[in-house]
């Protein structure tokens, strides 16, 4: 192989490698910060629905 075909290839490999690795931190950056919101958001109770428990006539 000639050395500039070889130095291409290590610098695409490189930048993969970079890429990826930025990805990651960002990734892990995301989700830290919402595990965080989410355990800062007050308990509140589920709404409830608006038909449960509610007879309904279907007849014609």
């Amino acid at each position: 192989m000639e050395m500039n075909s070889i130095m291409a290839s290590q610098l695409r490999s490189l930048q993969s490698l970079v890429q990826m690795s930025v990805l990651n931190k960002t990734l892990s950056m995301e989700t830290s910060a919402m595990t965080e919101m989410l355990e800062v958001l007050p308990d509140q109770p589920a709404a409830a629905h608006p038909t449960k428990g509610t007879t309904i006539d279907v007849t014609a």
